[in-house]
């Protein structure tokens, strides 16, 4: 990951989904945008990887093997970040009248297969990004 002319102006965003055909899909969404995009295919590499590269956003996968993206939101808010964790998931059921979401720091949530674009413009006005 390298920011390349752009400086602190480039945001990074961090991808965690077990999935690699999801992950490619929107890293090149997102670098096509402009943002810096590191990956993790655990909630556990996740953690690890949100602690080396500090993120400006985290996009997860709601559940995974080892723990899911609201335990890592909530991790991180342990820690005192700031960092918005936005879940993506295929579990519209488990989300529907999800209560507590706020409270553990999920910042929003898009329903697999999510549309790139929409993805790209939330995390845009999210971060400032113009």
């Amino acid at each position: 990951m390298i920011n390349i002319g752009l400086g602190n102006k480039r945001k990074t965003i961090l991808l965690v989904d077990a999935d690699p055909h999801a992950r490619a899909v929107l890293r090149n969404a997102l670098e096509v945008a402009g943002f810096t995009v590191g990956e993790a295919s655990s909630g556990r590499e996740g953690e690890r990887t949100a602690v080396r590269i500090r993120p400006d956003a985290i996009l997860a996968d709601l559940m995974m093997e080892t723990i899911d993206a609201s335990a890592i939101a909530e991790r991180l808010k342990e820690m005192g970040s700031q960092i918005p964790v936005y879940i993506v998931s295929t579990a519209s059921d488990a989300l529907v009248g999800a209560v507590g979401l706020r409270e553990l720091g999920i910042a929003g949530v898009f329903l697999k297969p999510g549309d790139p674009a929409i993805i790209v413009q939330t995390l845009k006005t999210r971060l400032g990004v113009t």
